[in-house]
């Protein structure tokens, strides 16, 4: 079998926090005779280190870091990129009803958000879902941003329209679609 895939399995290995595994998380992994774990206490990153060959004299280091951290900041990186490129951005659910009462409001505003169906991301939508929670405190959607800044859910937007702020904000995000 293909180091790739014996890589992929190990996403599935539970950690309990950073560190706390050992090579014996990994026996039902059929590389686990040949997969050494070197944790760095002052990282959030982890090591592993695969033999080519399982006889130990004969195998040769293959030296592959596992980067949570460093995915989640690249993931982080493109949330924000997103946001800061967009005036209107609405992470939602496609079934969510929230999400699509938001997706209406900015509609009948005469502005096209640009939505992110976090549903359809697979196994990325639940680990973006995250970022934005660990970005704006929010781990429901809709989450919407407009002109850079996080409004909030449904409420916060309904009642920003409510109070006429909503539409002052799309204005200034250079938000609203030109009359043809």
């Amino acid at each position: 079998m293909a180091v790739a895939s014996h890589l992929a399995k190990l996403s599935s290995v539970p950690l309990s926090r950073p560190g706390s595994f050992s090579s014996s998380s990994f026996s039902h992994l059929p590389c686990h005779k040949f997969l050494h774990i070197q944790s760095n206490k002052a990282s959030t990153s982890t090591a592993w280190s695969l033999g080519i060959n399982s006889s130990r004299k004969q195998r040769k280091p293959m030296s592959v870091r596992g980067m949570a951290s460093s995915f989640g900041s690249r993931l982080e990186e493109s949330v924000k990129k997103t946001v800061a490129d967009n005036p209107v951005v609405v992470y939602s659910k496609s079934w969510c009803s929230y999400s699509s009462e938001v997706k209406s409001l900015f509609r009948k505003l005469g502005v096209e958000p640009l939505a992110i169906e976090l549903d359809e991301l697979g196994p990325q939508g639940p680990q973006v879902q995250k970022v934005l929670e660990r970005l704006t405190g929010q781990h429901t959607v809709p989450n919407v941003f407009i002109g850079g800044n996080h409004i909030g859910g449904c409420t916060d937007t309904v009642k920003l329209y409510h109070k006429g702020e909503l539409e002052p904000l799309l204005s200034e995000a250079n938000a609203k679609r030109k009359a043809n």
